[in-house]
């Protein structure tokens, strides 16, 4: 089976989208036994996205995405140990433990978030483009956001601006059809979400993102006409999420049938299927990553469990960047 993309590749694809997997399948256990607090949204399904963008860009390169960005986190270098701390509201978390579930953050990884407000990350995302722009780097900004989020108004002001001023980001719309529990059919007179971008004459495609290999050729595309100073580019990854919107979710709005039509297309397995028939790893290989993977989250479980909590001086720092802000406390 001839492929344009490396054995090392599919082989680090594997391995990177089996870890999202667990370590959101083992987040959910977690929750149910109230391990976890809060809000909660998971990334099972669509962790094709996460993989083909990694490869497709390089360490210097931005993230922002809106809360369900536990995948995101750990694809661009943050350790699952301070993922899982991070959810478990712990002092040694990617966010002091200030954050949970919907607000990781790294600067040294290049990921800023993790954004609660549906949407605020699409400016913010701008902003980040604005800054590499400026400081005369060939940095570019991936902008994550879902379905939901297109309707909202910064997206306009926010494309209008990008075009304007050529930012170098690329705005990625994560198409799980569901929002937050409401089809596109019933939201939207525009059902192709990355035909938005004619409004701006922006750059569009549709991408396939259940798949991995045309997830990196989209965003390779739009990142190359990026670092080349030719301004934004709207992606729409058509994804699917196997659980509800959140942990609270029933997800009764979609049918059996259609859930099982997409974990037919399980982008791990199917990236399982090109090694298996290209015999680029044997069994006991797979079975090895499979084994080096369970251990990775059983150990990021056990550092979660056995850090500890954020001291009472952590309380009011962090909020502003001048330290002696004069604000009031009893």
């Amino acid at each position: 089976m001839k492929t344009k993309f490396t054995k090392e590749t599919y082989l680090y694809w594997y391995e990177l989208m089996l870890l999202l997997r667990r370590f959101e399948e083992k987040t959910g256990q977690l929750y149910g036994m109230q391990k976890i607090r809060g809000f909660c949204h998971l990334y099972i399904g669509q962790e094709a996205i996460a993989a083909g963008a990694i490869t497709a860009t390089k360490p210097e390169d931005k993230f922002i995405t809106a809360y369900r960005d536990h995948a995101l986190a750990i694809a661009k270098g943050i350790s699952a140990k301070a993922c899982m701390a991070e959810l478990y509201g712990k002092a040694t978390g990617c966010s002091k433990g200030k954050g949970g579930s919907m607000h990781f953050f790294s600067k040294e990884h290049g990921f800023f978030g993790g954004h609660g407000i549906v949407g605020a990350q699409i400016g913010t995302g701008a902003g980040l483009a604005l800054a590499e722009q400026y400081t005369g780097t060939d940095n570019v900004v991936l902008c994550f956001f879902g379905d939901g989020a297109a309707r909202q108004g910064i997206l306009h002001e926010t494309f209008n601006m990008a075009m304007t001023w050529k930012l170098p980001v690329i705005f990625i719309c994560e198409n799980n059809m569901y929002a937050m529990g409401t089809s596109v059919e019933r939201t939207s007179n525009v059902l192709d979400i990355y035909k938005l971008a004619d409004a701006y004459e922006m750059p569009a495609d549709s991408i396939d993102g259940m798949s991995c290999e045309a997830v990196h050729d989209g965003i390779e595309r739009a990142v190359k006409r990026a670092r080349e100073n030719g301004g934004p580019t709207l992606l729409e990854i058509k994804t699917y999420r196997y659980r509800g919107h959140s942990m609270s979710d029933p997800a009764k709005y979609r049918t059996k049938e259609e859930l099982e039509e997409y974990k037919e297309k399980d982008p791990i397995n199917e990236v399982l299927k090109v090694i298996q028939k290209n015999k680029w790893a044997t069994e006991a290989e797979i079975e090895a990553i499979n084994e080096r993977v369970k251990v990775e989250v059983e150990e990021c479980v056990t550092f979660a469990e056995e850090s500890p909590w954020p001291s009472d001086d952590e309380l009011l720092k962090d909020v502003y960047v001048q330290e002696d802000y004069p604000f009031i406390v009893d």
